[in-house]
């Protein structure tokens, strides 16, 4: 399985471990977006985790590479579609950024609330620039959203690489820890981010990201 879900009191741990890079491809996706659907009908939170030293190396590049224009587009709006349910989610979200997180596995770490990174000589960032790629709109709109604004040019237009004290600074996470108590501190802040009245926490997250929801959610539209 590419996906694991357990139950950890009221905490949903979704955990991406292909043996692999986590890329993010449509296996993927279904694993992640069926763990999910399970997540919003039992918990009260959830954390989304990678396997230790990697978080996700972004998109499948090697199936993109031989796919048709038509399967790219689709796959990568199905990402960001998944990238855009964690950000609007009306559950808290908590990543725990076990490794390295590149590309479109920084847009997901983006749509969780709450961003815990392991210490570590592991690389967290935007590369498309690098790699001649022009970014979806959320790949924008998620970083104007989530990152510190002084370090948007060098973060996404110059595609800089951090690592994990960095990205706090630029804003790719908001807490570095040890490795081994990176799924604990986060299964931790995501319990006690259950307790909150859910109504309240659906509600104020839905205003306060309401115009890049909306601005994402358009560009996804066929």
């Amino acid at each position: 399985m590419s996906v694991t879900l357990d139950m950890d009191g009221d905490v949903a741990v979704i955990t991406m471990d292909d043996g692999k890079a986590n890329a993010v491809n449509p296996a993927l996706l279904e694993a992640l977006e069926g763990a999910m659907d399970k997540a919003e009908a039992d918990a009260k939170a959830v954390v989304l985790t990678g396997k230790p030293g990697l978080f996700s190396a972004g998109f499948d590049l090697k199936l993109m590479n031989g796919a048709s224009p038509e399967e790219v587009v689709a796959l990568v709006n199905r990402g960001g579609a998944f990238a855009l349910r964690l950000y609007a989610n009306k559950l808290p979200i908590v990543g725990a950024c076990t490794g390295h997180a590149i590309a479109m596995g920084v847009f997901l770490l983006a749509g969780c609330d709450t961003r815990i990174g392991a210490a570590g000589e592991f690389a967290i960032g935007a590369n498309e620039t690098t790699n001649g790629m022009t970014l979806p709109i959320f790949g924008i709109e998620l970083p104007r959203a989530r990152l510190s604004p002084r370090y948007l040019t060098e973060a996404i237009i110059q595609a800089k690489m951090y690592d994990p004290e960095g990205a706090v600074e630029v804003g790719y996470l908001d807490q570095v820890v040890a490795a081994d108590k990176v799924l604990e501190t986060a299964t931790g802040i995501a319990a006690q981010l259950g307790q909150l009245p859910n109504g309240a926490y659906a509600a104020n997250k839905k205003l306060i990201r309401a115009q890049t929801i909306a601005t994402i959610e358009a560009s996804l539209k066929p």
